[in-house]
């Protein structure tokens, strides 16, 4: 029995250190270990807070936490397909440009405070600390999940995606999906009334 390994065959992709599934790897985990502290960060900020939160604030909250929804819903509603440029060509990518772009579509973007930080934090604000942080939990993984399927089912998908109608479908999801997020928040808005 020998104990030498087996050899494997070496491609110049892989002996490159910065290849493509390196970077999609190295993305998605820098985008889902922001996530993560932002969602923590908001769920903890609520609790933080909570002995100042009235009833008054906390409608003020779920007031523009709805408005912020409803907002979204329409800019889903009334985007612009005909806009939508589906030609893309593969370029090649520097590293320092991919370490750019990931930095500020993630902390340029409005978006990842709304989500992470408010829009998670306020639906935290009523669980029992040792809730908040499954809540945390399960939003970590959710996130962890999210960024790597997207990161590595890219490529995959990108030839699906390529078309309107699948951009149409995917945009009724997310329309469907914040308008139940919404209707939940009025229910909330509703009972304060």
């Amino acid at each position: 029995m020998s104990l030498e390994p087996i050899p494997t065959q070496v491609t110049p992709a892989s002996k490159h250190p910065f290849s493509f599934d390196w970077l999609k790897l190295t993305t998605a985990k820098a985008l889902a270990t922001t996530h993560n502290i932002l969602i923590f960060i908001g769920i903890f900020l609520f609790e933080y807070f909570k002995n100042l939160f009235t009833n008054n604030i906390e409608l003020i909250f779920n007031i523009l936490l709805f408005i912020f929804l409803v907002y979204f819903i329409i800019s889903k509603l009334r985007f612009k397909y005909e806009n939508l440029d589906l030609n893309l060509k593969e370029n090649k990518i520097s590293l320092k440009n991919v370490v750019v772009k990931t930095l500020g579509f993630t902390y340029l973007n409005p978006h990842v405070y709304s989500d992470t930080v408010f829009f998670l934090g306020n639906f935290s604000k009523n669980f029992l600390i040792t809730q908040k942080y499954f809540f945390g939990i399960g939003a970590s993984i959710a996130s962890f999940l999210f960024f790597f399927f997207l990161g590595y089912l890219s490529k995959f998908s990108s030839k699906y995606l390529q078309n309107i109608k699948a951009w149409k479908t995917i945009n009724l999801f997310i329309i469907i999906f914040m308008s139940v997020l919404a209707l939940f928040v009025l229910k909330d808005i509703l009972n304060f009334i």
